[in-house]
């Protein structure tokens, strides 16, 4: 099976964070920018990343990152829009797409790696992790659902196409917490606190 491609979602407003939170250092490197780099150690041969709000300074967060860039324009409009962009922008020959969130910068790249194992043994359309008995991400969809994920509309994500049938979602199950990923200053700055000793939870 021809390997997937990531689509990083690094568009999003910040709104209630109230200024650009992917640009926040952890430990002095840009939170966007570690997210990138533990998706590309976990494996990813190709890194799609879309760009939003303050799009050449998130950019030039992510200088000597071998990834391609994407921009939503309307990305004020909802997540799904930043999805589409996405998945249009990546290679013609992935065989998938993994999505992964540009505000949760400690996925461990062991996940990445472990998802991407299970694709490619076969283990079905749509891997996903689920930490400590939740669902989380990131996601594997494969190719075949392009066109699902190119129908979505607003800010729901990719939710709709996970809920349309259970039986094509394989979960890996992992023992601890989803990784955090920020929303408020609050969530940055417990994040922050913990880093140095633990960026993987």
């Amino acid at each position: 099976m021809t390997p997937p491609a990531g689509v990083l979602l690094a568009a999003g407003g910040s709104n209630r964070f109230g200024s650009q939170k992917l640009l926040q250092p952890l430990g002095g490197v840009p939170l966007v920018r570690i997210a990138a780099e533990h998706l590309l150690e976990g494996g990813l041969a190709s890194l799609v990343v879309v760009l939003g709000r303050e799009a050449a300074a998130v950019r030039h967060a992510l200088v000597g990152v071998p990834a391609r860039f994407a921009l939503n324009r309307r990305y004020a409009a909802g997540l799904a829009g930043s999805l589409r962009a996405g998945i249009r922008a990546l290679p013609p020959d992935a065989g998938g797409a993994l999505v992964a969130l540009g505000d949760q910068p400690g996925v461990p790249p062991d996940v990445v790696a472990a998802l991407l194992a299970a694709f490619r043994a076969g283990a079905g359309p749509i891997v996903a992790p689920q930490y400590a008995g939740v669902r989380g991400h990131p996601v594997i969809f494969a190719r075949t659902l392009f066109p699902e994920l190119l129908r979505l509309r607003g800010d729901e994500g990719a939710r709709r196409v996970l809920a349309a049938d259970p039986a094509r979602v394989h979960l890996l199950r992992f023992d601890f917490p989803a990784p955090a990923d920020v929303d408020t200053p609050a969530d940055f700055s417990r994040l922050a606190a913990a880093w140095s000793t633990s960026p993987f939870g």
